[in-house]
């Protein structure tokens, strides 16, 4: 049987999602380490989006083929009563076996979120994105609007990035302001290595008056990560949300305990 979780974690203190040597603390290991305990044999799971260092996940999604046969309830649980606080597996779900987490998903949502004030918050340490400098939304959003689309984005990936393509379709970026709280939300077909912290990097410049609007669409244009922005810390990133045809009847954002 093939399972679907959603999956929310606390990325601060985690080396990653993907699993490494032993001893290393990341959020694939730990919650393969509870399954296991619930099915009673070894499993693996499959992201729809490996995550970096620091990076939160609030919709993740996995799945896994187990022959325990296990409610919902069960494997939610039961996962949980293994795990530290900083995971949890909010739904479960039994999927069609042509499902994966991956490859079956049609698009991705994150959340980029930055504290805009003059001094640092105990509270939202490594949940935030501390900026200092008076940010402007409106202009950040405007150089945004100039990265929708599809395009080769070799300037906003890491030069690590494996990918074999550097086009990816970037169907909506908006920047909101909240009081002290400036919102990036970002979504796409898929995600290059480190495209949305590089995408913040440069509209934080644009936003502190360090660049002109119009930067966003010359760094794209470029072509070339060297020549791109800073890229913005770990800290404010969340993975939202993951979207899936409607045929597998899948809703990530909706509890299923």
């Amino acid at each position: 049987m093939r399972v679907a979780l959603g999956v929310e974690y606390d990325g601060s203190q985690f080396h990653g999602w993907q699993a490494q040597k032993d001893g290393v603390r990341t959020v694939q290991a730990i919650l393969e380490q509870a399954l296991t305990k619930v099915a009673n044999h070894p499993l693996r799971v499959i992201c729809a989006g490996r995550t970096d260092t620091g990076v939160h996940g609030v919709g993740q999604v996995v799945h896994f083929d187990s022959p325990s046969l296990r409610t919902p309830r069960n494997w939610i649980l039961g996962a949980n009563v293994n795990m530290p606080p900083d995971v949890s597996v909010n739904w479960a779900q039994p999927v069609a076996d042509d499902f994966h987490a991956r490859f079956s998903a049609t698009g991705r949502h994150y959340r980029y979120l930055i504290l805009n004030r003059a001094s640092r918050s105990a509270l939202m340490a490594r949940r935030a994105t501390w900026i200092h400098k008076p940010l402007d939304a409106g202009l950040m959003h405007a150089a945004g609007q100039m990265l929708l689309g599809r395009h080769d984005f070799s300037s906003y990936r890491a030069l690590q990035c494996q990918a074999k393509s550097p086009v990816r379709t970037l169907r909506e970026l908006t920047v909101n302001r909240q009081g002290e709280r400036i919102e990036l939300r970002v979504s796409a077909d898929a995600f290059l290595h480190h495209m949305i912290r590089n995408i913040a990097g440069v509209l934080i410049a644009i936003g502190a008056g360090e660049q002109p609007v119009g930067w966003a669409r010359e760094v794209l244009e470029l072509r070339d990560r060297t020549l791109g922005g800073v890229t913005a810390p770990a800290d404010g990133l969340y993975l939202e949300h993951v979207e899936y045809p409607a045929k597998f009847g899948l809703n990530s954002s909706q509890s299923h305990i």
